[in-house]
């Protein structure tokens, strides 16, 4: 499926994200360790502050009015209205850099990441999915559609390690059974948390399938359930005390 703009409209559906797409401490880990002793932290597409680091100095940049207003009431530091492919900071800014699960939402994905390297002195750190391993999850034999959108948004691997340049170290992040950021993966043992409209809402590939489309999965799911034929096919899951699919931690150093 082709998708002539990949940016979800968090001003329009955005509301209630923070509610659900929160910092899960197990997978913040990674990332406070991939800072290192950065003192100075750029976020570029900093939504409403999830993995912030609280014990450094943070400048968030974030497009969205609805994203920077929920930062404000989640007591984090204000955000500078900004894009990944323009960033107002001279070269070598900032000890460190990040950007958490927003590159698939950047039109020009190359020019943002280069913008990234540009304006920081140390690590550059990525977190995003790996599109090759969106197939290895069940909500795939359930959710095609959204899977078929979610594949060509998310870059491949290697083409942001290419456009950050230098060293690179990709991470495999194991998602913990009870994950309170929720991306599709976290719920990998919790499927009724996809019949929730507001966790959908919070998931922005659902935002670029019709509702007709929508509907049809999630009544498919729910069928499944109430009738036991998902917990034969997968009820595995809900004995996983943590999920390796496809989420990645990439650090890029110069």
């Amino acid at each position: 499926m082709e998708i002539e703009n990949p940016a979800f409209n968090y001003d329009k559906y955005g509301q209630k994200y923070s509610g659900h797409r929160r910092t899960d401490p197990r997978i913040a880990e990674y990332v406070y360790d991939a800072l290192g002793s950065a003192e100075t932290v750029l976020n570029l597409g900093a939504g409403a502050g999830s993995y912030e680091p609280e014990d450094r100095y943070v400048v968030a940049v974030e497009p969205s009015n609805v994203m920077r207003s929920q930062r404000l009431k989640a007591q984090k530091v204000p955000a500078i209205n900004g894009t990944a492919d323009s960033l107002p900071f001279d070269d070598n800014s900032f000890d460190a850099s990040m950007a958490m699960l927003t590159v698939h939402h950047w039109p020009d994905m190359n020019k943002g990441l280069k913008e990234l390297r540009r304006v920081t002195r140390e690590q550059v750190i990525i977190m995003t999915f790996d599109p090759d391993a969106l197939d290895d999850f069940w909500n795939a034999d359930y959710f095609p559609e959204l899977i078929e959108v979610e594949k060509p948004r998310y870059p491949k691997i290697d083409f942001i390690t290419n456009a950050l340049g230098g060293k690179c170290a990709v991470q495999s992040i194991p998602v913990p059974f009870d994950c309170v950021d929720g991306f599709q993966e976290a719920f990998y043992g919790r499927p009724e948390a996809f019949l929730e409209k507001e966790v959908r809402l919070s998931q922005s590939a659902w935002g670029f399938l019709s509702e007709e489309v929508e509907d049809r999965l999630v009544k498919a799911l729910s069928d499944d359930l109430k009738s036991g034929e998902w917990d034969r096919k997968y009820g595995e899951f809900r004995t996983k005390s943590s999920f390796t699919c496809a989420l990645r931690l990439i650090i890029a150093t110069p």
